[in-house]
């Protein structure tokens, strides 16, 4: 009942767009980690140079495992970066790097888009998880009120990604301005190299948005067709 050529129907050119999305940042981010940083600085050094230039003395850089796996925890205050960020002098760690510590400086000046994100944490964590039971457990008794109130629980999930995109893209025009601004990117070449990286990172959360939307408009398909079937 919930795996059928509709669900396909809505889901696969969400799946191409991720998949394409996935292609683009990989591609972006190989081609530009290959690209040496004129100022010479890795990730960290960078990050470290920008810490003391915004002020933002509580926030610490440690290493992480993984590829791409770099993030800004504000429970902490710690930039996780990965090894080929920290320790990298490229365009594409700089750029990483820069984006990351947008997102401590959203914290440290308390960024309504961010605190909304973070709110919006729990509902989703549990509407992913209840959505989907609802509207399963609706359709199988014959009660549409239940299933739409799991479209409704489910639909969290959608809301989140929406949030995230203000979050995510005034990180990156932070990280722009302050490699700029720092002098720690030194040309044209550079410039856009930081650019194209951050704006293939903006495009996947363009694509969860996208999936979200399309995952939560087959559901609305599903309880819709299951109330008319009734």
């Amino acid at each position: 009942m919930f795996f059928n050529i509709n669900y396909l129907i809505y889901m696969i050119p969400a799946f191409i767009l991720v998949a394409l999305t996935s292609w683009y940042v990989k591609s972006a981010y190989n081609k530009w980690s290959q690209v040496p940083a004129r100022s010479g600085l890795t990730g960290a050094q960078a990050a470290q140079r920008l810490i003391a230039s915004a002020g933002l003395y509580g926030v610490q850089i440690q290493p992480i495992a993984g590829q791409m796996t770099d993030n800004y925890d504000p429970r902490t205050k710690v930039l996780n970066l990965s090894e080929g960020v920290a320790s990298v002098a490229s365009v594409a760690s700089l750029a990483i790097a820069a984006h990351e510590l947008g997102h401590a400086m959203q914290d440290s000046e308390d960024y309504l888009p961010l605190r909304l994100r973070a709110a919006l944490v729990p509902a989703v964590n549990i509407g992913s998880n209840l959505g989907w039971i609802l509207i399963m457990i609706g359709l199988f008794i014959g009660w549409t009120q239940i299933a739409w109130l799991g479209v409704i629980v489910f639909a969290m999930g959608a809301v989140f990604s929406l949030a995230t995109l203000p979050v995510e893209f005034d990180a990156s025009n932070r990280a722009k301005r302050m490699l700029v601004d720092s002098g720690i990117i030194m040309d044209g070449d550079e410039r856009n190299g930081v650019n194209a990286v951050l704006n293939a990172a903006a495009l996947t959360y363009v694509a969860a948005l996208v999936t979200s939307v399309m995952q939560l408009l087959y559901y609305v398909s599903l309880v819709g067709g299951g109330r008319r079937r009734s």
